[in-house]
């Protein structure tokens, strides 16, 4: 074989597997979307419009990763028991004073996390960890954090608390009442 033959054979070659590589590439990378779409749902589509479709499928990723590091489990019968109670005294405090019981909906929750295993630092970070596991109710909780900081600036009525009270109750009810995903998937 020539010489000439060799280097057209090897060219050859690696240009099939640069074809191939590209193909696997492709394949992994719409796995991976189609995944995140669906896992996610409306939080990808929120991250996406906000970062674009790479960044959000990056960051969303990355927040897999980081919750996989948690150990979150669900509440006891007993903490189920004191969270559920605790939110009542909330829900009957808005009737007397809609602004002060935000906020201790918002105190709750954290706590709730806390207790779940979530570590609670900022919202942003709380949002970004709950997304992994609760994509669809994440949705309330940036709605009632809206609503909250356009209520610290005097900018709401008793109408947007009331709504972000109803946002709040429904990431509050899948926090204490649901198991973890996880969990249940190792028994």
């Amino acid at each position: 074989m020539s010489s000439t033959n060799i280097v057209v054979l090897a060219l050859g070659c690696l240009v099939v597997g640069i074809l191939i590589g590209a193909v696997a590439f492709w394949i992994y990378r719409n796995n991976r979307s189609r995944h995140l779409r669906k896992h996610f749902g409306p939080e990808y589509s929120r991250l996406a419009d906000e970062k674009g479709t790479i960044a959000a499928e990056r960051e969303l990723a990355e927040r897999e990763r980081r919750v996989t590091k948690f150990h979150i489990h669900p509440l006891s019968v007993e903490q189920k028991t004191q969270f559920v109670s605790r939110w009542q005294k909330v829900q009957e405090e808005f009737v007397d004073d809609p602004k002060e019981s935000l906020a201790h909906a918002d105190d709750l929750l954290g706590d709730a996390m806390a207790t779940r295993g979530y570590p609670v630092q900022d919202f942003d970070q709380r949002a970004a960890d709950l997304s992994v596991e609760h994509p669809a109710v994440v949705q309330h909780y940036h709605a009632a954090h809206t609503i909250a900081l356009r209520h610290r600036e005097g900018r709401t009525t008793t109408e947007d608390l009331r709504q972000a009270m109803l946002h709040y109750r429904a990431l509050f009810d899948e926090l204490v009442s649901e198991v973890s995903p996880r969990a249940t998937a190792a028994e």
